[in-house]
């Protein structure tokens, strides 16, 4: 069976508050754990106010102090917006209170708009050292070399494990360099995830961290009991997006009929297209999108996210999604 986890916005509803949103996630990873999901990933925006996972990495630890098994890590952390010994730092920590559970997802954007960007990395040059600067952060997280003048305490000898997020061929060719496990955002930008694949495939160099390409997808999931609903539920993620292209960005909105002509026909083809990567609908229209999805791009493992407005439906809908799932993989298994 392949492996199936959750990415987790942390959205803020309308209506709600942020405090709401991370009890909402505490729920949602426990339930998560039931549901037999892999692994529960957080993510890093700044300057959002409908989504509260900003300090990421407090967040991880939040929901791994509440759960037990499932693993428990970031997707991602921008690393621009970071210095290698502080990240390290975080997550050593976090892997040693949570031994065994926790995963660093690294990024390049900086998960926010230029302005807020500056904000985040004053006195900084601008420089892109994403590559040094992951190559730096492992080094951190392995064991210690004699006479290291610059040690994570903790982090050091923890080996968290590291992915390598993109949107574009850069994630793809970095992570294949370095043998690292890499997940694609197609749950957003999916323009060029069977180029990205075919490249880190192609171009995977083995690791002492990775014998074999480890590809992880992200989709969307918006599961109902009919279509009607899975399409209903959507709308809010269809008005989250538009307004963020519009720089409007804000909690997220409640679900309408009529999404298409409320945002406008060319936003809506754009959305459209952002949101491709997508299973939308009843329990078995569900089941078969995904196996669609799994049976063309051939994913290591699935990811899925969907920022459904009433938390109920949300948690319902990942229920539909990991049903699927399990179904699908005792068909594959048969």
């Amino acid at each position: 069976m392949i492996p199936y986890s959750i990415l987790d916005l942390a959205p803020v509803p309308v209506g709600a508050e942020t405090a709401d949103a991370l009890a909402n996630s505490v729920a949602l990873a426990r339930h998560a754990e039931a549901l037999g999901y892999n692994r529960f990933w957080l993510a890093e925006h700044h300057n959002m106010p409908g989504i509260a996972s900003a300090a990421t990495a407090v967040v991880i630890g939040h929901v791994a102090g509440a759960t037990e098994k499932i693993r428990v890590g970031s997707g991602g952390v921008m690393l621009p917006n970071h210095s290698p010994l502080m990240v390290a730092e975080a997550f050593g920590t976090l892997a040693t209170l949570y031994p065994g559970r926790i995963d660093l997802g690294l990024g390049r954007a900086p998960g926010t708009d230029m302005l807020t960007a500056r904000a985040l990395r004053r006195g900084m040059d601008g420089a892109d050292r994403f590559p040094e600067d992951v190559v730096e952060l492992m080094g951190f997280l392995g064991d210690a070399e004699p006479g290291q003048k610059v040690t994570a305490h903790p982090g050091a000898g923890t080996h968290v494990p590291v992915w390598i997020l993109g949107s574009s061929l850069y994630g793809a060719q970095l992570a294949a360099y370095l043998g690292l496990p890499y997940a694609f955002a197609s749950h957003f930008a999916p323009q060029a995830l069977e180029q990205a694949i075919d490249v880190y495939r192609r171009t995977f160099r083995p690791s002492a961290k990775l014998a074999a390409p480890y590809f992880m997808l992200a989709a969307n999931v918006f599961a109902g009991e009919t279509d009607a609903e899975g399409v209903f539920l959507k709308s809010s993620s269809m008005q989250a997006f538009a307004n963020l292209r519009s720089g409007r960005p804000g909690k997220l909105p409640r679900p309408v009929e009529g999404v298409e002509e409320l945002i406008g026909p060319v936003m809506a083809a754009q959305v459209g297209e952002a949101l491709s990567c997508s299973a939308t609908g009843g329990p078995e229209t569900v089941r078969r999108e995904l196996g669609a999805l799994i049976a063309r791009y051939r994913p290591d493992e699935v990811i899925l996210t969907g920022n459904i407005h009433d938390f109920g439906a949300r948690k319902r809908s990942f229920e539909i999604a990991a049903e699927a799932m399990q179904t699908l993989g005792a068909t594959a298994e048969a």
